[in-house]
């Protein structure tokens, strides 16, 4: 049973004789009736009564009607679901972001995309690992520190930042043009805990260097890290997106140099897997937005 035989059959159906309905399809009225025989045979009963020139339809035929209005009500339901995601008024949108500022840079972006498509569903998950989900087909796309080596992968790169000190006017360190990383050493340093993808990477460092990092005081959140640091607390160590989503112009940044820490941020994706065009559209104004606030 092919579906240019169900339509042969409609027409049919819907006009109730052989010429009238081989020209409502453009074809010849043999191919019709040839159309017509192959699913008759596919089926083993007939479909239609036919006594001189007037067809009815038998009881099969009325069965495979209701049936075909079934099935050509779906197909022209899937047309019309799919135009509507090439147009973007509807479907879902699942977004994978490392937990950190990373992932507050994305979530500011939610408000004006839901304004552009309001009829998108968005799902916006912070993660440690972004892999695992990917994979598992559960994100359209991921945000994350590059480079991420892995065959899987299509990456497009959104930045590179520096990690910087921040500290209040009043500390010792304020004055310097850069500082060297092992000074924290005789800080009182602030950070995010161990978990936080920045804090690895500056653990990492420190590591390198032979010495271990032991904060003063961790928190999870910018808000408490950066008054803890405005009050003379202590120092801190910060990526350039943090300090530009959370401008302090009373706190001093000093870049950090001996090593200069740096990193890649990037939008990941499966290879084999077809991204829809609400991913292209918010990956577009991701690269809109950090092409603004990177200026």
């Amino acid at each position: 049973m092919e579906l240019r035989q169900l339509e042969c059959f409609i027409a049919i159906c819907e006009e109730l004789h052989f010429t009238r309905a081989s020209e409502k399809l453009g074809i010849t009225q043999p191919t019709l009736s040839y159309q017509i025989k192959l699913l008759e045979d596919d089926l083993g009963m007939p479909l239609f009564n036919r006594i001189g020139k007037k067809i009815t339809m038998t009881e099969a035929g009325s069965l495979l009607r209701n049936h075909c209005s079934t099935i050509f009500g779906s197909l022209a339901g899937a047309r019309e679901e799919i135009f509507e995601l090439q147009h973007i008024e509807r479907g879902t949108l699942s977004i994978g972001v490392l937990i950190g500022e990373i992932n507050e840079l994305v979530s500011g972006l939610l408000i004006d995309f839901h304004r552009m498509y309001p009829k998108v569903q968005i799902k916006l998950y912070g993660v440690e690992d972004v892999v695992e989900p990917l994979v598992d087909n559960d994100l359209d796309f991921a945000v994350t520190i590059l480079p991420l080596e892995d065959e899987r992968f299509g990456k497009v790169s959104l930045y590179e930042e520096q990690f910087y000190f921040v500290m209040n006017e009043d500390h010792p360190l304020s004055k310097n043009k850069s500082i060297a990383l092992d000074e924290v050493k005789k800080a009182s340093v602030i950070m995010f805990p161990p978990t936080h993808r920045c804090r690895k990477m500056i653990d990492l460092a420190c590591s390198l260097q032979s010495f271990d990092l032991n904060p003063k005081i961790e928190t999870s959140t910018i808000e408490s890290l950066l008054m803890l640091v405005r009050s003379g607390a202590g120092i801190s160590i910060l990526s350039k997106t943090l300090l530009e989503l959370y401008p302090h112009p009373e706190l001093k940044v000093v870049p950090l140099t001996n090593p200069v820490l740096k990193r890649e941020v990037g939008v990941i994706y499966l290879k084999d897997r077809y991204m829809g065009k609400a991913a292209k559209e918010f990956i577009e104004l991701l690269i809109k937005h950090i092409a603004v606030i990177k200026k």
